[in-house]
């Protein structure tokens, strides 16, 4: 059993929902990547998404721009990422999902990546312009190497098309919240319950919801439909924020678990 449907089982027969904290690799430096991946598992983050930095983000507001950007200037590229992944991977057992781009990955080569990618530790793979009429192979590659391959599902996508990434996703489903890029938003579309509702009655996969999450009250309402909630540039902007701090990990580490809502708590911490 993957550990992506391991912790969503446990949060399940708990009665639990999961934060998903979201990081662009190499920013500000691999280095901090890798004690940002660790200080979110010892802090009980179901799952931690990696992003792979890529140079042109279509689908990403300025904020993980700007942060994919720094990542470039310092050279960051596939082999780089994985094995700060692998790196993490010694110290924790939280499981990690390689977000990225289709250009990089194709690059790197597809059966490469897959083989890698697992013998770093990686869990599942989301692929944000790789769309699932266009994933056979990609899907044999990870099945192959026993990797989850999520998908996106938007609030426009139509019900046969909910059903294709249905059966072609495993681990979980990404649920985006709205239309357009990501980015910190001070309130949430009800689109993303409806959506969320929408594929409960397609697949028992879990459904996170991302895009624009940015406050404990926010995840808390989350909380309310979906399994997980995922924050990035709310994160990714308090990285840029304390850039050069030398207790930046211990900053943003006490900011994602402010996000949990009073009175509730995440996955136990893992050591």
């Amino acid at each position: 059993m993957s550990r992506i449907k391991t912790v969503f089982e446990g949060l399940k027969r708990e009665g639990r929902r999961g934060l998903i904290p979201f990081i662009t690799a190499g920013d500000p430096d691999l280095a901090t990547t890798r004690e940002l991946i660790v200080e979110f598992g010892r802090g009980g983050a179901s799952v931690v998404e990696v992003g792979m930095p890529f140079s042109d983000p279509v689908a990403d507001g300025p904020t993980i721009q700007r942060s994919s950007e720094r990542a470039l200037r310092r050279g960051v590229g596939v082999g780089d990422v994985l094995r700060v992944i692998a790196e993490a991977r010694a110290r924790t057992d939280v499981p990690v999902v390689l977000f990225s781009y289709f250009n990089p990955l194709l690059r790197f080569g597809v059966e490469r990546l897959c083989a890698e990618a697992k013998g770093a530790g990686v869990d599942g793979i989301l692929v944000t312009d790789l769309v699932p009429e266009e994933a056979g192979a990609f899907a044999e590659a990870a099945c192959r190497h026993d990797l989850d391959l999520i998908f996106l599902a938007a609030p426009t996508s139509t019900d046969e098309r909910l059903r294709l990434i249905s059966g072609r996703a495993s681990g979980f489903i990404y649920a985006v919240s709205r239309a357009g890029v990501t980015g910190a938003r001070t309130d949430l579309s009800e689109e993303a319950r409806r959506l969320v509702g929408r594929l409960r009655a397609l697949t028992p996969l879990p459904t996170v919801v991302g895009f624009g999450i940015s406050s404990a009250e926010q995840v808390e309402e989350v909380w309310e439909y979906a399994d997980a909630a995922v924050i990035g540039s709310a994160i990714v902007t308090e990285i840029e924020r304390h850039a050069g701090a030398p207790d930046l990990v211990g900053r943003v580490g006490a900011y994602v678990r402010s996000l949990t809502p009073a009175g509730l708590s995440l996955a136990a911490d893992r050591a």
